[in-house]
């Protein structure tokens, strides 16, 4: 009996969702780290004006000031917590567009996005949650146009070695990474078909367009 209500006061057993766990002993780097996973949880849940400071402080068993010692109050540590899910996505956008056929680089956008809705749907949740991807302004929008540049970039090239007007690179960019990103806040919740087969599909309606459809369409990448 005294192991097991030791166990218990040391956090052992498990504990639902949402409940504070055991206070212990962190440095000061891993107390700040608690706290931004248990923000982000929460901001993915409640919104950024859902969630409090002191529901933060609930959560990871600590006081009010503690939270307010490392990050200043609720806008700071939302701020960083927006701020690694931004870079998290647009390093994982931008390393995968490695140029190539056209086709190729939409298969690795649509893929990459949707890979992380799928790994980090609290992550995405959050981007999308209060600043939408139809918002013309706001982080996810600015990031959003990040993306967009590297892929006009491309697209560039793409249009200049096969006689197009380079001009249009930056209309085809926002297009495709608009219709990629919207799909990927729908498939949020949707979750069904399965990645690759969505990326598939948006493939199919960017390349081949309404007019040409395949009616089983699949990636082409590897």
């Amino acid at each position: 009996m005294a192991a097991k209500r030791r166990g218990k006061r040391e956090g052992i057993t498990g504990v639902r969702p949402g409940t504070p766990v055991t206070r212990v002993r962190m440095t000061g780097a891993e107390r700040r780290q608690q706290l931004l996973d248990v923000a982000r949880a929460l901001f993915a849940e409640k919104g950024f004006e859902g969630a409090s400071v002191e529901e933060i402080a609930h959560r990871a068993n600590v006081s009010k000031p503690v939270v307010y010692e490392h990050f200043g109050g609720k806008e700071g540590i939302y701020a960083v917590v927006v701020d690694r899910e931004t870079q998290l996505l647009l390093d994982r956008m931008v390393s995968t567009l490695h140029g190539g056929h056209p086709r190729a680089m939409l298969e690795q956008a649509a893929v990459a996005l949707l890979s992380y809705v799928e790994d980090s749907h609290d992550g995405f949740r959050i981007l999308v949650r209060d600043s939408p991807v139809a918002s013309s302004t706001g982080t996810f929008s600015t990031l959003l146009n990040d993306i967009a540049s590297q892929v006009e970039h491309i697209l560039g090239q793409q249009f200049a070695a096969r006689g197009y007007d380079e001009k249009l690179a930056a209309l085809y960019a926002q297009s495709l990474v608009g219709m990629v990103a919207l799909t990927g806040q729908w498939w949020l919740d949707a979750r069904k078909p399965k990645r690759d087969e969505v990326a598939a599909h948006l493939v199919n309606l960017a390349w081949n367009g309404l007019s040409n459809l395949e009616h089983k369409p699949k990636l082409r990448l590897g």
